[in-house]
């Protein structure tokens, strides 16, 4: 069932014209990924959706009664709430719902001696507890509690909303939304600020959501997993296509290479036929004009294709002016902490020459840190830093500090670089598409995704030998992003990279470094072959061969106190439940003994049973969050 229609919707922006006439449908529970380069229009067009937008031409049609989702309409936050209120505001309704019933089973019990009134409240009272349990009103506690721990937002639950940092708020925003499930969800970037654990929330909550989806995101590895469909915001129009981002590559090459042949073997008998009366033209004879002529007719009648077109992507490659010794860095002992909170303790590092590490954990782990004390930025509070012989460290910056905001695009890289020319230097932005007078404006104007461009700019000028990357694939599109990725593959020195790009460390690391509570784990191959390890690792083994006796012996008391541990939480799951089936068996005779007339001939006997069935439903609701925590400890 199509929920969502949109017909030749055009946009522009002054004489800028962004969207020049989008059309595509949205199934019921479709999920479609947008892509396109930054400032193609996925935002605009998803603000049009939305209604934050309107549209210069074109329609949007919406199935009747829709509800749509979209971050940027969840309310504003007081400040004053907290954090787990802000999340339990969604289900209001559900509470003033319960309040009534409440309300309704006192009237009842007030009503016991007119039978009328009793069957008119009870009529009224089974709809709404219908209405109570379609709404999941005995179940949204627990699923406020998931959202909290998937976003990791748990810590912070009785935080006012006024002291959450900016990443803390989206997060909490985007809880709310998904809490309120509506019928579409409208996601713009919904990974921004999400660490590697809450991002595989997202998506196992995405995969098994009722509704339909339209997601924009430069996470190809998100898209991946969660999308069946992709978009892509090409030269102001949409093009769709069936599968995942890898499926949509593959996909998208074949359909380019088919127009290309398509216009070229066009274009070859257009020249022919040109040719062609070119010649009966030079005959100069009556029969060889008409028939000159009636060529000139036929091709004039011909439905011109245009020649396919690309989006222009950033093109570069590093280079190194000196080769490294085998040791590149030695690290051992290494402690840092702010106050009484410890970063990393004790952490040993050995890079050698050609590696390429990805470095990933948490936010607040401490990842940015170890790179400011490697680069001598901040002191670390114990052990020692030596790097190799030869070695020349590039950085990049994941927010473009070292840039100066004052100086204009060219100024900026010309003043790291003063001895080449100036020609030499707008060639160099010119690999990155600052063009013509795009060099002489301001730093401070630029997007995200320029700065970003302006700072790889100075690195490839660098031709540094190791090169430390803090997030380079934020704020760059899906095409730089896979530029950058064929640079780094032909880049001859040693790469270490924070990244939370799981598709971008796929392409580049041949390492990953786990930066953990306690301490830095070093595992073989890139972030598929990491996960897989860790799944296996979390795994009860079966198996000890290869091993010594005593590691063997010490593997199995492991896995055995692993499956005692698992054994004792199925039992205590299963106590829960057995607990839940009674207690909801006894609710449900309360209920039907509530609901004879006879029950209410006496107020007081009445009244008591009423509290006695509030106590037991508050207890059925007790039950139900300790179930869902004991099956958050299972995972």
């Amino acid at each position: 069932m199509i929920i969502l229609s949109l017909q030749g919707i055009k946009k522009s922006f002054g004489a800028h014209e962004v969207l020049k006439g989008v059309s595509f449908a949205l199934q019921n529970g479709e999920r479609l990924g947008m892509v396109g380069v930054n400032g193609s229009g996925k935002s605009t067009l998803m603000k049009i959706i939305a209604g934050e937008e309107t549209a210069d031409a074109g329609t949007v049609a919406l199935q009747k009664g829709l509800r749509i989702g979209y971050l940027a309409q969840q309310g504003e936050l007081s400040g004053e709430e907290t954090v787990q209120e802000a999340l339990e505001s969604v289900f209001a309704p559900m509470v003033a719902l319960e309040e009534e019933l409440r309300t309704l089973e006192a009237q009842m019990a007030g009503t016991a001696g007119d039978p009328e009134a009793l069957r008119r409240l009870g009529s009224r009272y089974d709809a709404l507890t219908r209405a109570f349990e379609e709404g999941n009103g005995y179940g949204w506690r627990s699923a406020v509690q998931g959202v909290l721990a998937g976003l990791k937002l748990r810590d912070a639950r009785d935080m006012k909303t006024a002291l959450l940092s900016g990443g803390e708020r989206t997060r909490l925003c985007l809880g709310r939304m998904l809490l309120s499930e509506p019928d579409l969800l409208l996601l713009d970037e919904p990974t921004n600020h999400l660490d590697l654990k809450s991002i595989s929330w997202l998506e196992e909550y995405l995969k098994n959501y009722k509704g339909a989806v339209m997601v924009i995101s430069h996470d190809r590895y998100f898209l991946d997993r969660v999308c069946g469909r992709m978009g892509e915001l090409i030269l102001g129009v949409l093009e769709t296509y069936d599968g995942n981002y890898t499926e949509y590559l593959a996909k998208r090459a074949q359909v380019y290479e088919a127009r290309m042949k398509a216009w070229e073997s066009q274009q070859k008998e257009i020249a022919r036929q040109e040719a062609i009366i070119a010649m009966y033209r030079r005959f100069n004879r009556e029969k060889s004009i008409r028939l000159a002529e009636s060529r000139e007719k036929r091709l004039e009648k011909i439905e011109r294709l245009d020649k396919p077109q690309e989006e222009s992507a950033v093109r570069f490659r590093f280079e190194t002016r000196r080769r490294t010794g085998e040791d590149v860095l030695i690290a051992e002992g290494l402690t840092k902490g702010y106050g009484e909170r410890v970063l990393f303790r004790d952490l040993k590092l050995h890079v050698r020459a050609g590696d390429r590490i990805a470095l990933i954990g948490d936010n607040g782990t401490g990842k940015s840190t170890l790179f400011k004390c490697l680069r001598g930025e901040e002191k670390p509070e114990a052990g020692s830093i030596r790097w190799g012989a030869g070695v020349d460290i590039g950085y990049y910056d994941q927010h473009q500090a070292g840039l100066h905001e004052g100086k204009s695009v060219l100024d900026e890289v010309w003043d790291r670089f003063p001895r080449m020319e100036q020609y030499e230097v707008r060639g160099a932005l010119g690999l990155f598409l600052f063009t013509g007078d795009e060099v002489f404006e301001p730093v401070s104007t630029l997007s995200g995704g320029e700065k970003g461009r302006v700072a790889l700019t100075e690195l490839m000028l660098r031709k540094d030998n190791v090169l430390l990357l803090d997030e380079p694939t934020n704020h760059l599109d899906m095409d730089s992003r896979e530029v950058l990725e064929n640079a780094l593959a032909d880049f001859e020195g040693t790469i270490i990279a924070i990244s939370h790009d799981r598709y971008f460390i796929n392409r580049f690391a041949q390492k990953v470094w786990a930066l953990e509570d306690d301490g830095l784990r070093e595992y073989l191959g890139n972030y598929d072959d990491y996960a897989a390890k860790v799944r296996r690792e979390q795994e009860p083994e079966t198996e000890y061969t290869g091993m010594t006796r005593t590691a063997a012996d010490k593997e199995k008391k492991k896995s055995r106190e692993e499956q005692r541990r698992l054994k004792e939480q199925k039992e205590r799951m299963k106590a829960l439940e057995a607990e839940i089936g009674r207690a909801e068996g006894e609710a449900a005779a309360m209920e039907e003994t509530l609901a004879l007339p006879e029950t209410w001939r006496d107020p007081e006997k009445a009244a008591a049973l009423n509290r006695e069935y509030q106590a037991l439903k508050q207890r059925i609701d007790t039950l139900y969050d300790r179930m869902a925590e004991a099956e958050e400890e299972a995972e």
